[in-house]
C-alpha cells in the first residue's frame, strides 16, 4: 500500500469513528436517519463516480440497491437458519450476498453500457425500475409485493446496557458505507479514475493510449454497483424487511438528485447530497403536518417533489458544481501588493 493510499484508509478511518461518536449525541429517531443517509451515501458515492467521471448515466441504481437489499435478506436468513444463535456469521454473509447478486447485474448492466450512450442507457436503467414490481411477483424469491423480511440483529450483550438498538444499526451501516465508499475514493485518486477522465474526454485519444472504453465502462458500472448493493444491504438492516415498493422510480430520482446537489465525481458531495435526501423530505413532512388538515394532505409527498426539482435547477443554474464546489468559488481576500515604486521609496543619497 503507497503512502497516498494509506493516508487515504487512515482519514476513512478517522471519519468513521468520528461518525460513530456522534450517534452518542442523537435521539433513536436521528440514529435511524443516520443508518438510512450511511445507505444513500454508498449508492450517491458510486453514482456519483460512474456519472462524474465516465458519463454514464443511470437513473436505476434503486434497483441495485434492491438487488444488494434481496441479496443481503436471502442470505442472511439462509446463514441465520443453519447456525442459530450467532449473528456476526449470518451479518457477514448477508453481506456477501449483497454482493454478489449487485455485481452480477451491475456486470450485465456494465456490459450493456458499454455499447449504449445517453438517453439509451439512462433508458435501459429506467426499464429495470418500472419493471422491478412485475420481477418481483414473477420471482418466488422475492416474495411479490410485500417483500422479503430480513433477520433483526440486536445490540451484543457487552454494549446492550450503552446503546440502543438504532444506534448500533446506525455503527453497522457507517462500518458498510466507509467500507463501500473508501474504495471509491482510492479508485477515483489512482490510475483507474485517469483511465475514466480519459474515456470521458475523448473515447478515440483513450485508445491510442491503449485505454480500452468498453473495459472502463463496464468496470466502473460493476464498482458502482457494488457500492450500491451494500447501501441496499445498509437499508434492509435498518428495516429489516426489502420491498420493491421502497426502491421505486421516485427514490431513483432522489439519488440522483444527490448526486447532481452533492457535485458529480465528489465523494464529499455525496454525503452532502445523501444528507439532503434524508432530512429534507421529513422536514417538509413536519411543516406540512401543521398546516391545515385539507391543505396538508394535498400537500403531502408533492412538496418534496417541487422542493427538490426546485433545488436542483437552482444548484445546476447558480452551481454546477454542487455542493463539492463551493470552496472553490468563495470570494477570496484581495491580494495586496507593494505598492510603493523605486520614485516613491526616500532616495538615502539624496536626503543626505
Amino acid at each position: 500500500m503507497n503512502a497516498p493510499t494509506s493516508r487515504l484508509v487512515l482519514r476513512a478511518a478517522l471519519l468513521t469513528l468520528v461518525a460513530i461518536a456522534a450517534t452518542f449525541a442523537l435521539d433513536p429517531f436521528r440514529n435511524y436517519q443516520l443508518a438510512t443517509a450511511a445507505g444513500c451515501f454508498a449508492a450517491v458515492a458510486g453514482l456519483t463516480v460512474l456519472v462524474g467521471l465516465t458519463g454514464q448515466l443511470s437513473l436505476g441504481h434503486a434497483v441495485l440497491m434492491a438487488a444488494g437489499g434481496y441479496g443481503y435478506a436471502i442470505a442472511s436468513t439462509a446463514a441465520a437458519e443453519a447456525l442459530p444463535g450467532s449473528d456476526a456469521l449470518p451479518f457477514l454473509a448477508g453481506l456477501g450476498g449483497a454482493v454478489a447478486v449487485s455485481g452480477v447485474l451491475g456486470l450485465l448492466l456494465g456490459l450493456a453500457a458499454a455499447r449504449l450512450r445517453g438517453p439509451y442507457l439512462a433508458g435501459l436503467t429506467l426499464a429495470m425500475v418500472i419493471a422491478l414490481p412485475s420481477a418481483a411477483n414473477v420471482i418466488p424469491a422475492l416474495a411479490g409485493d410485500q417483500g422479503r423480511g430480513a433477520p433483526f440483529f440486536p445490540v451484543p450483550e457487552a454494549l446492550s446496557s450503552l446503546i440502543a438498538v438504532e444506534q448500533w444499526h446506525a455503527w453497522l451501516a457507517i462500518a458498510v458505507a466507509a467500507v463501500a465508499v473508501t474504495p471509491l475514493a482510492a479508485m477515483r485518486r489512482g490510475r483507474a479514475g485517469l483511465r475514466m477522465r480519459a474515456v470521458l474526454g475523448d473515447e478515440t485519444a483513450a485508445r491510442l493510449a491503449a485505454v480500452d472504453p468498453a473495459k472502463v465502462k463496464t468496470g466502473a458500472f460493476t464498482v458502482s454497483s457494488l457500492a450500491a448493493g451494500l447501501g441496499g444491504a445498509v437499508l434492509a438492516v435498518a428495516t429489516q424487511s426489502v420491498s420493491p415498493g421502497a426502491y421505486g422510480l421516485g427514490f431513483s430520482l432522489l439519488l440522483v438528485v444527490a448526486a447532481v446537489v452533492g457535485g458529480l465525481g465528489s465523494i464529499g458531495g455525496a454525503a452532502a447530497g445523501s444528507a439532503i435526501i434524508v432530512v429534507l423530505p421529513w422536514l417538509v413532512d413536519s411543516a406540512a403536518s401543521a398546516l391545515p388538515a385539507d391543505l396538508g394532505q394535498r400537500l403531502n409527498g408533492n412538496l418534496a417533489v417541487l422542493l427538490f426539482g426546485a433545488v436542483v435547477i437552482a444548484v445546476t443554474a447558480a452551481r454546477p458544481g454542487g455542493i463539492a464546489g463551493l470552496p472553490r468559488r468563495l470570494p477570496r481576500p484581495p491580494f495586496t501588493r507593494n505598492t510603493r515604486t523605486p520614485e516613491t521609496e526616500p532616495n538615502q543619497n539624496t536626503e543626505r
